[in-house]
């Protein structure tokens, strides 16, 4: 049978980490606009891919059950890149709250019902949630283990308590890598392996527009605060990914890793330390 990947959001993170661990696999491209996925395809099949293209609306659970089974129709699903995702400039607190942490636990859900024996997965979340403040243990086990459909209705994410879309965002990623432990678990019944990436600044077309935009001072200050002094590339991302998701990562489950260039250690011990 036909072993599958499915990348959910295929930017350039996301093909970067499809181009390392999809040799001789077929490979779905999902994103919520088309256009996305078909140019992301038609470069992928250019370089010698077998590549085709789905839609996807993340916060929808009839489109990603329809995706997911769609998928598993074609053969093994032996891997998932979830990458989709959307930004503190680019949308509300609901819509940042229903997309990166309702949405993402729904694709760990779905994919982790039919993912194959030996598979794995990465999801792609964010420095961001390495900065919010530590939650209870109460709120770290609800953002791991309430049922998909109650997620959205905790009382420490309502409107009163979720305020600004970077809050939004660093709970959410938060929320990611919680998840992803939880669902460590699920998915080792199935012989199956799930981890999270959180990347700082990576240079992609968003991270461009983010670096020139009103949010802009404050991302140059996180890159000249760094050790590292400068962003990181999706094909960075894509070699850690490579590892996580291959047989030298086989020991490695429910885990998150953080590769910001030091942004995050600077925050806490460094010159971005909050005056």
């Amino acid at each position: 049978m036909a072993k599958v990947i499915v990348v959910i959001g295929p930017g350039l993170i996301g093909q970067a980490i499809a181009r390392r661990v999809g040799v001789g696999k077929q490979i779905i491209l999902a994103d919520l606009r088309r256009e996305n996925a078909e140019a992301a395809a038609e470069v992928m099949s250019n370089a010698g891919y077998d590549v085709s293209v789905a839609t996807v609306d993340v916060s929808s659970r009839e489109e990603v059950h329809e995706l997911i089974q769609n998928t598993a129709g074609r053969g093994d699903i032996t891997g998932l890149i979830h990458a989709a995702g959307v930004s503190p400039s680019q949308a509300s607190v609901a819509t940042i709250l229903k997309v990166d942490l309702y949405g993402t636990a729904l694709v760990l859900e779905e994919c982790g019902n039919v993912i194959a024996r030996g598979g794995s997965g990465i999801v792609i979340a964010s420095q961001s949630g390495h900065r919010l403040p530590p939650l209870t243990v109460q709120q770290n086990k609800a953002l791991a283990t309430t049922p998909v459909e109650e997620l959205l209705s905790l009382p420490f994410l309502q409107p009163d308590k979720v305020t600004d879309t970077l809050q939004a965002y660093q709970l959410s990623k938060r929320g990611n890598s919680l998840r992803v432990m939880a669902e460590a678990v699920r998915w080792g019944k199935r012989g199956a392996r799930i981890n999270t990436i959180s990347p700082g600044i990576i240079i992609t077309p968003l991270a461009k527009d983010e670096l020139t935009g009103p949010r802009g001072a404050g991302y140059r200050r996180m890159i000249e605060g760094a050790p590292a002094k400068r962003a990181g590339t999706p094909d960075e991302v894509a070699n850690v990914a490579a590892l996580l998701m291959g047989p030298d990562g086989g020991f490695i489950t429910g885990s998150d890793f953080l590769m910001d260039g030091g942004v995050t250690a600077s925050y806490w011990y460094g010159e971005l330390a909050p005056q």
